[in-house]
């Protein structure tokens, strides 16, 4: 029996995900579903991703979708796929917003950028993690070639090109981190993305990140410079010069996900995919797709879960809120952002609110804990288990 079961046609604002999980090189600190590169298997993985593509989507009308985003694990390395995968996606849907990849930052070749551009893309995202050699020591990263991933940069454009460091590392100085943001800016970069460095409890390295106190001064040191240079805000995380559309696979009301990991969030249900790639092709040959965990959400808990996300913006849009759940935003939890006003956490523009500097300390502290309580647990007991029965936070 062929299982679909995905009702998306209804849902609005929907992105489309797929997870490529090949890395020529495993870096320890990363906690995304990831496994070393190897031909024949990465082809058997094309084809299987493929047809989970058709399983979800055969017979359903084409739907105009807001983008698709390619992450992995290095998604270049799939490079010959694309035209097919894109092709394949594009028979039943429409994406409006353009085409991002993640990039590895030994994939920023001429080539490979002119094939990007070639199939579509108008975004991508470099992982540098940092400019500094001694962080990438510690990061397990080998040095950069610099000056091979500026070139390539300056001889390919794209709308949007982003670069992602990490920051709060133990020892990690202000002055690292400002030197990332000038070179990345200076040579080819238009956004920005700093995250901070997260210890997954199943990840093996030796890195440690920085004390609360000590991160809380480097966050606001690195709001504060970016303003100052007219860098605009547009995530917790990330900056970019005005006018440039950012980079975010995650900002989306909807998201099917496709390939092994990938989670698709509809009106009701978050699912996510299996992690094994030789599970995911079994299910996929059986015609059954290949989800892993499902959580079926209460009216209230989709709205908290909209919420984190759209806070994860910095800014809520109160007339989006009404437009997705039928009631105004005020009426559900006008206690709570006037709470939140007091305690200088948000600032409310109009009917909207924004997190100010402060709340942007705070929602990297809550979802410091959300990541340990949920993400955590999750991919842990997803990285050894294709199919758990059942996960108890």
């Amino acid at each position: 029996m062929i299982l679909t079961a995905l009702d998306y046609q209804k849902v609005e604002s929907m992105g489309l995900y797929v997870h490529i999980p090949f890395c020529q090189r495993l870096c320890e600190f990363c906690p995304y579903c990831k496994q070393s590169y190897h031909r024949e298997q990465a082809d058997i993985y094309v084809e299987s991703l493929l047809r989970e593509i058709e399983l979800v989507c055969a017979g359903q009308k084409r739907k105009t979708v807001t983008s698709l985003y390619f992450g992995g694990g290095s998604p270049a390395l799939l490079i010959e796929h694309f035209d097919r995968i894109i092709s394949t996606l594009q028979k039943y849907f429409n994406v409006t917003e353009g085409i991002g990849v993640e990039l590895h930052p030994d994939d920023v070749t001429v080539e490979t950028l002119r094939k990007l551009k070639e199939v579509g893309v108008s975004r991508i995202s470099v992982g540098i993690q940092s400019f500094d050699e001694a962080i990438l020591h510690k990061l397990g990263r080998v040095p950069l070639d610099v000056r091979r991933l500026f070139s390539a940069l300056q001889e390919v454009s794209f709308d949007t090109v982003a670069m992602d460091f990490i920051f709060a590392l133990e020892g990690q100085t202000f002055a690292s981190v400002k030197s990332d943001i000038d070179t990345a800016f200076a040579n080819g970069a238009n956004h920005i993305a700093l995250y901070p460095f997260i210890d997954f409890a199943f990840a093996k390295h030796g890195v440690r990140k920085m004390r609360q106190s000590a991160m809380k001064k480097l966050l606001y040191d690195i709001a504060t410079y970016c303003e100052s240079q007219g860098y605009l805000r547009d995530s917790i995380w990330t900056f970019g010069k005005p006018g440039v559309d950012k980079y975010s696979s995650m900002t989306r009301d909807n998201f099917l996900g496709f390939g092994c990991s990938a989670a698709t969030l509809l009106s009701d249900q978050f699912k996510v995919n299996t992690f094994s790639p030789d599970a995911y092709a079994d299910r996929i040959n059986a015609d059954t797709l290949p989800t892993a965990l499902t959580i079926r959400f209460t009216r209230r808990q989709r709205m908290i879960y909209w919420l984190f996300w759209r806070l994860y913006t910095t800014r809520l849009v109160s007339s989006d809120f009404e437009r997705v759940f039928g009631v105004p935003l005020q009426k559900m939890y006008g206690l709570e952002l006037w709470l939140g006003c007091v305690f200088g956490l948000l600032k409310k523009e109009g009917e909207d609110y924004r997190l100010t500097v402060k709340g942007v300390f705070y929602f990297h502290h809550f979802e410091g804990y959300y990541t340990l309580a949920y993400i955590d647990r999750m991919w842990g007991i997803m990285r050894v288990t294709p199919f758990p029965a059942e996960m108890t936070l």
